[in-house]
């Protein structure tokens, strides 16, 4: 069975976020949904996969909220189910860039239709900035962006102020994922002054929905945060595996590397490998051969 992997946020103040986090794992507990929802007071972010009367019935319970009818969504489709459990989680933000100023409740950039981007990106003019994490971008990004070289989103900050100046920047474009990174990272870089920001509408995501390959700036995949690992146009699934030790992207060149061991390393974290790390983590996979060999036999 073919399930529905749906993907969706919206900044608004959820004053009662803590008093939404029980009905709402409730309710996709019992449609056998499983992803993860973010709840905070800025407002609510998810990745969610099951089959399609079930996603319909859990996005309808969110916007029969007064502050979540407009809810938006993006979907893809697994033939597997990309996740392990549902989880409903309270946090302080829902994507974290950890400065207070990055408020899109507050101001936001300017929003790009996708079948608008290429002639945004394509003006010399504009800055083009990716505002994913190193391992991200490694796999693909937009010709000619700019790729901050952060670990994680918390560093976005650090590099517009030591990188960037809103009197030689006159124009920037952001993109990420989804479109929810851009949107704290547009609000922080105009409260810093910059002018003109653009942010694409709902991300690479889609970007790669609604843009046919042959117009495409894209190149590469992009990396998602399931099983899928990474998606192509069309969001059809990508030739991309996942580390089991790291987590970081791994190709098919990458796993003929003599620094590939299947959940001991890859080239990205062989360097770290210490002789107490390859210890764990071979005793790690053995114990998963052990419990997927028990797994293929008969009950009694």
């Amino acid at each position: 069975m073919t399930l529905v992997v749906a993907t969706f946020y919206k900044f608004v103040r959820l004053l009662d976020a803590a008093e939404k986090q029980s009905p709402l794992l409730l309710q996709c507990q019992s449609q056998d949904v499983k992803g993860t929802i973010l709840l905070a007071e800025e407002g609510i972010n998810g990745t969610i996969a099951g089959a399609r009367e079930a996603i319909d019935a859990v996005l309808s319970f969110l916007r029969s909220d007064p502050q979540l009818t407009d809810l938006e969504h993006k979907e893809s489709f697994a033939d597997v189910q990309p996740f392990d459990r549902m989880k409903v989680r309270l946090k302080a933000e829902i994507v974290t860039i950890g400065v207070p100023e990055a408020d899109p409740n507050a101001q936001v950039g300017t929003y790009i239709d996708p079948h608008d981007w290429n002639a945004v990106i394509s003006d010399p003019d504009v800055t083009v900035i990716d505002t994913r994490n190193e391992y991200e971008v490694s796999i693909g990004s937009f010709r000619d962006a700019e790729n901050p070289h952060t670990r994680s989103f918390r560093q976005f900050p650090d590099y517009v102020r030591t990188h960037l100046d809103p009197a030689k920047q006159k124009k920037v474009a952001l993109f990420c994922t989804g479109g929810i990174r851009c949107e704290k990272a547009s609000a922080f870089m105009l409260a810093q002054g910059f002018e003109e920001v653009y942010h694409l509408q709902g991300g690479i995501l889609k970007y790669l929905e609604e843009v046919p390959p042959d117009e495409s700036l894209w190149e590469g995949e992009c990396f998602v945060f399931d099983q899928r690992v990474a998606v192509q146009h069309g969001l059809v699934p990508g030739t991309y595996a996942m580390c089991r030790s790291c987590g970081h992207p791994i190709s098919e060149a990458d796993k003929a590397s003599p620094a590939y061991e299947d959940g001991i390393a890859c080239p990205y974290c062989v360097d770290q490998l210490t002789e107490v790390k390859r210890d764990r983590r071979e005793d790690l996979s053995v114990g998963t051969l052990q419990v997927a060999s028990l797994q293929t036999k008969p009950a009694s």
